[in-house]
């Protein structure tokens, strides 16, 4: 008579979780996305926390950041919620989803655990959630929809007051703290000591202690729910339960479970036990309606991190289906010299940055002229009058701020040239800058204007070991090469006649067939002789296939010579 006068009291209400997600979360995603899961729509596991020492009129919520991805974390004085992440391919897949199957689905891990018994042990197994998402990588546009399933069992409410009214003493709440610290569940007996016998669990006198988000003053929160309906499957009649939701919060700087609810509830035993019960459990989106949410945060990241992330995308894309096995770090972390910051050399800057080059240095010893801006991509009418090199430089900053662009105006010493004994000693001061730059090189892109200033890089590039690119204009021709890279010790004999495979050690420079040194080639010339008379195309076809022979040299297996490999092992042995 007793049980069923319970049947006409309320019901027990729950509080919903809400997802509070951060930045952080999302741009994790986003890695995942370009770098792991590309066109694979299979689900990951991740982990979510939440907390019972929010103030009152806190929402109840389960927070998601960058660690989510990290299941093996366990953060402090957090509570953890397990679950999976599906992110679609395209938006029309997400909204075309059958989010009923998907709460289903995920509801069957929850009953599975519930109807084993394997809750009993590992109450954390009722604490589940599922989410789908969208990601629009281009716009940082994101919608979601999160489910954390949940049963209905009957469970009538027949008190319900807080700690601090309760009939339990400062001593014995004292006793429940210590007791149930940091544990998400726990079961007291009626000396309010800690449980360790299962099958006493469901004992009309034993106290269920909850680590409660919730902040209502009469309504406890979600994780209960699955707890009673554990309790609901595995008991044969109608059960008395008591119920602590267990809430630490901070008050005038001490920590105090004042708020906490302490609830007892009538259990009714599950009707079938053969069947999954209905379940339930998605979230409401920001007007209280059952459907996905969506956010935009295009406008509050970072201006400088979002063209960073943009410039590798396309990037990265092409590594999802067109060539998976693409390197791109040893490609974005080239160090690229490029001499000559004219129509050649502005062309070749554009391509590295396209390829996400961000160590570029630029050198030059002139001026920008009016006949630049329309032939040379990084100027424009307003940089007339100013250096070349340093200011190529600060407009590869603007095009991309995440570039480490450096300008140095330096006149490269020539052969032919003669140099008065006035400027011998910057004479000497820029061979020996010229010197520091190549050895800081990784890649050296000759494209000068005259023959004769390639010849003291393509000494030093030699000497050093360094890939060396050439490209030079005609009118209606161009030139692109590259040097050979030659080690002590490998075979200097040239390569046989008719030759089809010819190796990079073996291969000549720009001035191998020359019989005597370059001399001045400005000299006794016309104007259309000094200057670069060529067909405007031609530049961005060569400077193009500059940067592009540079890719595919670093995607072989060689990349380097030998000598270089070695230094470059030494020095990631000792990083």
């Amino acid at each position: 008579n007793e049980y069923k006068s319970y049947l006409s009291m309320p019901q027990l209400q729950y509080v919903p979780f809400i997802s509070a997600i951060e930045h952080s979360f999302w741009s994790e995603l986003n890695a995942k996305k370009l770098d792991e899961l590309k066109l694979d729509d299979r689900e990951l596991p991740i982990v979510a926390n939440y907390v019972n020492d929010s103030q009152a009129g806190v929402p109840a919520h389960v927070s998601f950041n960058y660690d989510s991805f990290n299941v093996a974390v366990h953060q402090s004085r957090r509570y953890t919620y397990h679950g999976h992440i599906l992110n679609t391919n395209t938006i029309e897949e997400f909204k075309g989803k059958d989010f009923n199957q998907v709460l289903k689905t995920a509801g069957t891990k929850v009953w599975d655990a519930i109807r084993t018994g394997s809750a009993i042990t590992q109450p954390g197994l009722l604490n589940y959630f599922y989410v789908v998402t969208f990601a629009d990588l281009k716009k940082y546009r994101y919608s979601y929809w999160f489910c954390f399933p949940a049963f209905t069992p009957t469970v009538t409410l027949i008190s319900s007051s807080l700690i601090s009214d309760s009939e339990f003493t400062e001593d014995e709440i004292a006793k429940i703290k210590e007791n149930t610290q940091d544990k998400g569940v726990c079961f007291l007996d009626k000396d309010l000591s800690t449980i360790t016998e299962p099958k006493k669990y469901f004992d009309s006198e034993v106290y269920l202690v909850m680590a409660d988000p919730s902040t209502a003053d009469d309504h406890p929160g979600w994780p209960l729910r699955n707890l009673l309906s554990l309790i609901s499957y595995h008991v044969e009649d109608p059960t008395t339960v008591n119920v602590i939701c267990k809430r630490e919060v901070k008050l005038a700087g001490q920590e105090s479970m004042n708020n906490s609810l302490v609830l007892k509830c009538c259990v009714q035993p599950m009707a079938s036990r053969d069947e999954m019960p209905k379940v339930v459990g998605w979230e409401r989106n920001n007007k209280g309606k059952l459907s996905s949410k969506f956010v935009d945060l295009s406008a509050s990241m970072d201006p400088a991190k979002i063209s960073e992330s943009s410039v590798n995308l396309n990037l990265k894309l092409m590594r999802w289906r067109l060539l998976p096995e693409l390197d791109l770090s040893v490609i974005q972390n080239v160090n690229a010299l490029v001499l000559g910051s004219g129509t050649l050399g502005c062309n070749v800057a554009r391509c590295l940055l396209g390829w996400g080059v961000k160590k570029i240095t630029m050198l030059d010893n002139g001026k920008v002229s009016y006949s630049n801006p329309v032939r040379q991509s990084l100027f424009d009418f307003s940089d007339c009058g100013k250096p070349k090199a340093l200011t190529a430089a600060k407009k590869i900053a603007m095009i991309n701020p995440g570039a480490e662009a450096k300008g140095v105006n330096l006149s490269i010493p020539m052969p032919g040239h003669p140099v008065v004994n006035l400027e011998l000693e910057r004479v000497k001061a820029d061979i020996d800058t010229l010197e520091q730059l190549v050895d800081a090189a990784d890649v050296v892109f000759l494209l000068t204007d005259t023959r004769e200033s390639r010849w003291l890089p393509t000494l030093m590039c030699s000497a050093k070991h360094k890939i060396c690119i050439n490209s030079a204009l005609g009118f209606d021709t161009y030139l692109v090469m590259r040097h050979g890279v030659r080690d002590d010790g490998d075979d200097l004999a040239p390569p046989e006649i008719g030759a089809k495979v010819i190796q990079g050690s073996q291969l000549g420079c720009y001035f191998c067939n020359d019989v005597v040194a370059p001399s001045d080639s400005t000299k006794d010339r016309t104007l259309d002789q000094m200057c670069t008379v060529t067909r405007p195309g031609n530049a961005y076809l060569a400077g193009a296939l500059a940067v592009e022979l540079m890719v595919s040299l670093l995607q072989h297996p060689m990349k380097y010579s030998r000598k270089e490999r070695r230094e470059r092992e030494r020095e990631r042995e000792r990083e």
